[in-house]
Parts: structure tokens; C-alpha cells; sequence
């Protein structure tokens, strides 16, 4: 009978096969959850190691450069992905809000193809300062 991974030692396969440490990530407690958190420098690591192609365009961008949205298409060998960044007046206090979508983006095309986000794994930009605890 062959055993199955449980979520954490999936997660910390995907860690060793990244070569992400320690410092690449965190863990935030949000609405009563301790939540994985990977950091900047983890995303970089992990599309690099995966060899994940992005590109990305602004769909979206008002005029007052408060409000943001940029679609990211992601390629990781035959896996095509796209998905959004978005950033706006309430879930961006420090006015870059096309800096912050496009973290955003990045961050969730990454870990969708690389397979943290179907575990629960999030960006470290993606989590808003008003949702924690």
C-alpha cells in the first residue's frame, strides 16, 4: 500500500526541492490561522529553480495611480497559467499601487504553477495588513 504525502511534508518537499531556507518564508497568524507566508525572496528563488516565464500587462490603472490591476501569464514547461494582481486604496497604504499588483501577480502565477498555492502557501504581498491578527 503505497503512502501518500500528508500537506506539510508536501510543503516541505517543495521547500527542499526549491532550495528555499528558512529565511524565503514565514508564518502569519490571519483570522486565527497560522498561515505560510513565502517572502520576496523565496518567489525569485522558486521561478528561477522552476525556470517560470511571466509576462505581464496593466489592465487596469486609474487615474489617480490608486488603483491597479495587471494580469500575469505564467509558463512552467506545458503548464500555462494566468491570473491578477490588484492593489487599491484599501488594500494599499503606501501609494504604488502598480508596484503592489504586479508583486501580486507575480507572486500568485509562481506559486500556482509551482504548486504552494493548492496547499494553502501565499505571498507574502498578498496577505492585507487589515486581515491580520
Amino acid at each position: 500500500m503505497e503512502q501518500t504525502e500528508n500537506k506539510l511534508e508536501q510543503i516541505a518537499r517543495l521547500f527542499k526541492e526549491n532550495n528555499l531556507l528558512q529565511e524565503d518564508a514565514m508564518k502569519l497568524k490571519v483570522g486565527g490561522k497560522n498561515v505560510p507566508l513565502i517572502l520576496r525572496s523565496g518567489i525569485e528563488k522558486i521561478q528561477s529553480n522552476q525556470d517560470i516565464k511571466v509576462t505581464m500587462d496593466i489592465v487596469y490603472l486609474s487615474e489617480d495611480l490608486k488603483r491597479c490591476v495587471i494580469k500575469a501569464v505564467g509558463q512552467m514547461g506545458d503548464n500555462y497559467i494566468e491570473t491578477f494582481g490588484e492593489a487599491n486604496e484599501r488594500n494599499c497604504k503606501i501609494n504604488y499601487a502598480v508596484n503592489l499588483a504586479e508583486k501580486r501577480a507575480l507572486s500568485r502565477i509562481v506559486l500556482k504553477l509551482a504548486g504552494f498555492y493548492q496547499l494553502g502557501v501565499y505571498g507574502e504581498d498578498e496577505i492585507q495588513e487589515d486581515s491580520r491578527d
